[in-house]
């Protein structure tokens, strides 16, 4: 059996093995500060979160910071409760697969759902005010 193959097999074993309902409670969290954040994105009438990083270099840094304060432990915490799914499962540690887990189940969902709050908050603010 190859690596690649096993690396895949420990990816789907995540849904259904132990521990699988932080596959819904680290991403619900990740979202729920996301939500904070993109109002509050809104209500200072920033742009949307990921286009101001690529087009606002100058704010990359200040944006970023705040960011990390506020997924920062969930994204950690995400690492080290894959690590320990992978200490039971498979009594062996994938640094690789426990980072790709963090990104997958706290950083995906918050970068996503961050810029989409505050998109809809800004066209229902445009809507009300015509």
């Amino acid at each position: 059996m190859s690596h690649e193959l096993s690396f895949f097999e420990g990816l789907l074993a995540r849904l259904d093995g132990p521990m699988r309902l932080r596959m819904v409670i680290q991403p619900a969290v990740a979202i729920t500060l996301a939500i904070f954040d993109g109002r509050k994105d809104c209500a200072d009438c920033r742009v949307p979160y990921f286009i101001s990083l690529v087009t606002q270099p100058e704010n990359r840094r200040e944006m970023l910071m705040s960011s990390w304060h506020s997924i920062g432990k969930v994204f950690i915490l995400a690492i080290v409760l894959d690590s320990v799914f992978q200490h039971i499962v498979f009594n062996d540690i994938n640094w690789k697969g426990a980072l790709l887990a963090g990104i997958i189940l706290a950083l995906l969902p918050y970068l996503i759902f961050r810029g989409l709050v505050n998109r809809c908050l800004r066209k229902m603010r445009k809507s009300n005010e015509t």
